[in-house]
């Protein structure tokens, strides 16, 4: 199975089935064997892949490795081990997973120190040396406002470890994978069209090319308007999901992409059955699917066991889109080296000319009407989180700007003064819209003598960016 995988140039997953041979291995070894320099089992292994614990013997039931004929192989030995994870170490430095290599090799070093084979311990250091040389720096950025800790800065390292797409059966031609869900991972940088040209080619030399059909939207499959007659492929581009917790412990651009077993993608519609509308119309179902194990896995798609989903409100779509252009902003100001193309590209996407209107009419159409409690904040929490939205996507383009302004040549001075013309225009533009919400601050503040005339202010030059709220409130 690994020779396949190899063949397709699928290392991660030839690693995974050496590692769960390597698993299967130090299992039986440690029933064996108690000894202080042997695994202790399968377990010994889950530091790299969740998926080995497949191989523990758990069961009242498991075959007596001391029967005839039972784990007589030489990889059943130590030493046959020990060839089994170099194995596995091989085909992960193939796949780019530097940092499993080292957590595989030290399974196997004190059988190295017991035996005393120095000259391997030496070879093995020389391969991780050059193997862990090659992991670029994490450098680490906040992710989001409300985060409490640093997320990696996107693009910092430049692995890629798979793109993710879920792939739904419909039909019943398919028999038993009728209405079943896979999520497949792909090499990298797979686009959906090529998942989905593949998979119907596949599928229609099986069925006959006018059988199958694919479902070229995310939406729920309504079997009733299905031909039964016909096989239904629906491909759509997932994501690996990690909960706040998990993006808490996995700090690194490698921790965040092994050992993925849950996968989101996001639906708009509106409810009048279209697909998209304007901005106090549009919602979006966000669906996160669990697969039956994570990824990399000995296979490349996994069956999904688990789905749930919920609604976004139009407010809600509209947080989501101006935390994304923030977070966007913040990686490309944070890039080291500097990249000026990427980040005059995104401030472009930003505060262009073309797209300005876009945060302004986001403001207009969902804080246009605020009510205010006794501390002067939206009562309504998504109104205040949307407006503690704008402050800090505000700070990030001016953050943006000074970065760009540093970054350019002297031929790129008119580009960079349009730039803060547009940013100073955006700001304006944003204070009537804000204008009630100070206002009505005002009147608190006027008990302690403070004149309106020093609270509000109008941005009149650039990096003067307008005040939505305290940065810390929630």
């Amino acid at each position: 199975m690994a020779k396949k995988h190899e063949a397709r140039e699928n290392s991660a997953e030839a690693a995974q089935c050496l590692l769960h041979a390597a698993a299967l291995a130090a299992e039986y070894i440690s029933m064996r064997n108690y000894a202080a320099h042997l695994p202790k089992g399968a377990v010994s292994f889950i530091e790299v892949s969740d998926n080995v614990l497949e191989e523990s013997a758990v069961s009242d039931d498991v075959v007596s490795p001391d029967n005839e004929g039972i784990c007589e192989s030489r990889h059943f030995t130590e030493n046959g081990l020990v060839d089994l994870v170099e194995k596995t170490a091989e085909y992960l430095g193939k796949a780019q997973m530097y940092e499993s290599m080292l957590q595989v090799y030290k399974v196997i070093m004190p059988i190295l120190e017991a035996n005393r084979d120095y000259h391997r311990i030496a070879k093995i250091h020389q391969r991780l040396a050059e193997a862990l040389s090659r992991i670029e720096p994490t450098l680490s950025h906040v992710e989001d406002i409300a985060d409490a800790w640093f997320s990696p800065l996107p693009c910092a390292d430049k692995r890629c470890f798979g793109t993710y797409f879920r792939v739904g059966f419909y039909g019943n031609r398919f028999n038993d994978l009728d209405g079943v869900e896979f999520i497949y991972k792909e090499p990298s940088i797979t686009k959906l069209p090529e998942v989905s040209h593949r998979l119907e080619n596949f599928y229609s030399k099986l069925y006959g090319m006018e059988n199958v059909e694919v479902i070229k939207d995310s939406n729920l499959v309504d079997r009733n308007k299905l031909d039964s007659s016909k096989a239904y492929i629906q491909i759509t581009y997932v994501e690996p999901y990690l909960e706040g917790w998990e993006r808490r412990r996995r700090a690194t651009h490698f921790e965040r992409n092994t050992k993925l077993s849950r996968f989101v993608y996001a639906t708009p519609f509106t409810k009048d059955g279209r697909s998209h509308g304007c901005l106090k119309e549009q919602y979006k179902r966000r669906t996160i699917l669990c697969t039956q194990f994570s990824f990399p896995y000995v296979k490349t798609r996994c069956r999904v066991i688990s789905r749930e989903s919920f609604v976004l409100t139009p407010i809600e779509v509209a947080i989501e889109d101006i935390e994304k252009k923030t977070r966007e902003l913040a990686a490309a100001s944070a890039q080291v080296p500097p990249d000026a193309k990427m980040l005059q590209m995104v401030l472009q996407g930003c505060i262009g000319t073309t797209v300005n209107q876009g945060p302004l009419e986001v403001a207009n159409v969902f804080l246009n009407q605020i009510e205010l409690d006794d501390r002067g904040k939206p009562i309504d929490k998504f109104q205040n989180k949307l407006r503690l939205s704008f402050k800090n996507f505000s700070k990030k383009c001016s953050d943006a700007l000074h970065k760009n302004k540093q970054l350019i040549q002297a031929d790129q001075q008119a580009y960079q003064d349009e730039l803060e013309k547009n940013y100073i225009e955006f700001t304006k533009k944003m204070a009537p819209v804000f204008g009630h919400v100070v206002g009505r601050k005002l009147k608190t503040n006027e008990a302690n003598g403070i004149a309106e005339s020093s609270i509000i202010c109008q941005p009149t030059e650039f990096g003067t960016a307008l005040e939505f709220g305290p940065s810390t409130a929630v």
